[in-house]
């Protein structure tokens, strides 16, 4: 299961920077800003919202910062102390300027040190790949299964592209479905 994953994910990132390298600039700039309506719906107005720092293949998450964050949700991303240490998230109170994030051990930015410690209530999760039925295959850190695992009761959602959908993943008794997925064409999910 372990080898099919890690095969399936080389194949899975290179669909993925081969979508993204397809798409003009412009047109990566106009997606994902603003969270679908049947998604905000689902989102309590004190919610704490939990994002993700993307890479530059991943589903851009930092439009959805701005505006949870212009809509007085706080706002928290992923904290690694260190490549071993557990995901924990902290706040993030600057989306527009990111004045408040340093680099993180895994080259991707995170707020520092001394930023206050949240538990988001709705979490938005990058992926490699997903199903129509949510099943999510992530980068094979576990970080997220296991935060998940510790904190149930979150909603989840994972941000991708339409390419990153696949008929079925492998799946391991540990890895947790998602509530939705939204590319920038559908939105699966949300019952």
């Amino acid at each position: 299961m372990t080898l099919s994953k890690s095969v399936l994910r080389k194949s899975l990132r290179k669909v993925r920077r081969e979508h993204v390298a397809a798409q003009s600039d412009a047109i990566r700039a106009l997606l994902f800003h603003r969270p679908p309506a049947p998604l905000l719906a689902k989102i309590r107005s004190d919610a704490t919202i939990g994002i993700y720092s993307a890479n530059d293949q991943e589903a851009p998450a930092g439009g959805y910062a701005k505006f949870f964050h212009e809509a007085g949700h706080t706002v928290a991303l992923p904290h690694f102390s260190s490549p071993k240490a557990a995901m924990m998230f902290r706040e993030h109170s600057d989306p527009f300027g990111e004045t408040d994030l340093e680099p993180g051990p895994f080259d991707i930015r995170q707020p520092g040190a001394d930023a206050a410690k949240m538990v988001p209530d709705v979490l938005f999760v990058p992926l490699i790949g997903f199903t129509a039925d949510r099943e999510r295959l992530g980068q094979g850190g576990g970080h997220y299964d296991r935060w998940l695992a510790e904190h149930p009761g979150r909603i989840t959602i994972g941000l991708a592209w339409d390419a990153q959908l696949c008929e079925a993943l492998p799946t391991e008794p540990h890895d947790i479905p998602l509530d939705a997925v939204v590319t920038p064409t559908r939105i699966y999910g949300l019952e």
